[in-house]
């Protein structure tokens, strides 16, 4: 999920219609090489220097799994849509990961514990983050990370997450909590953007 697809009409967009079009936003399928480069290069600053398992929170398609996994990391991803965990499991077929069809704010992952638990713009479109941050804190190692990359859309009617509001969140089951922005990083997002968006690091 990206981009505040939801929020105007406050309706669940139909992710497995979205599905087959949804790499060809720049952010999404990550195609363009030097959007795939920045993203790379981000991920890599951000998830551990040894080979980790990642749980991949609102999937989509797997392009953040996939650039996870070519650096050494095991990943489970988990997305709603059916749909677009068949296109995940296709683009990452032969490597270390694994992807369930599943709610992000309750993963059916069982008894199984991450070393990352790595969301992108899924965390503001949920009705009570604050929970469900509790959930996933539960679901990592001790000395875990969250990395979570979301941010504010629009102007008229701004939805998202305020990265004040979530680092409050996120204090109280965090030991270290670090913002990135990330708006002015034009690679990333295959232009220039007007709106905030940031990546919470926090080691708990």
């Amino acid at each position: 999920m990206t981009n505040g697809e939801r929020a105007d009409t406050g309706t669940e967009p139909d992710w497995d219609a979205l599905a087959p079009a949804f790499d060809d936003e720049p952010d999404h399928g990550l195609r363009d090489p030097g959007v795939r480069r920045a993203w790379a290069a981000r991920l890599r600053s951000w998830l551990p220097d040894r080979p980790c398992d990642v749980l991949d929170l609102g999937c989509g398609t797997g392009s953040l799994s996939l650039l996870a996994a070519e650096q050494g990391h095991r990943v489970t991803g988990v997305d709603r849509s059916a749909a677009m965990v068949a296109l995940a499991r296709a683009k990452l077929a032969g490597r270390d990961a694994a992807f369930l069809v599943g709610d992000a704010a309750l993963p059916p992952v069982g008894e199984e514990r991450f070393d990352v638990v790595l969301v992108r713009h899924v965390l503001w479109t949920l009705p009570d983050p604050g929970r469900v941050l509790r959930h996933w804190r539960g679901l990592l190692r001790p000395g875990g990370r969250f990395v979570l990359v979301e941010g504010v859309w629009g102007t008229l009617a701004p939805v998202g997450l305020p990265a004040a509001r979530l680092g409050e969140l996120l204090r109280p089951l965090a030991a270290q909590v670090r913002v990135e922005p990330l708006a002015q990083d034009t690679a990333l997002w295959g232009g220039a953007v007007d709106d905030e968006r940031y990546a919470l690091v926090a080691d708990v």
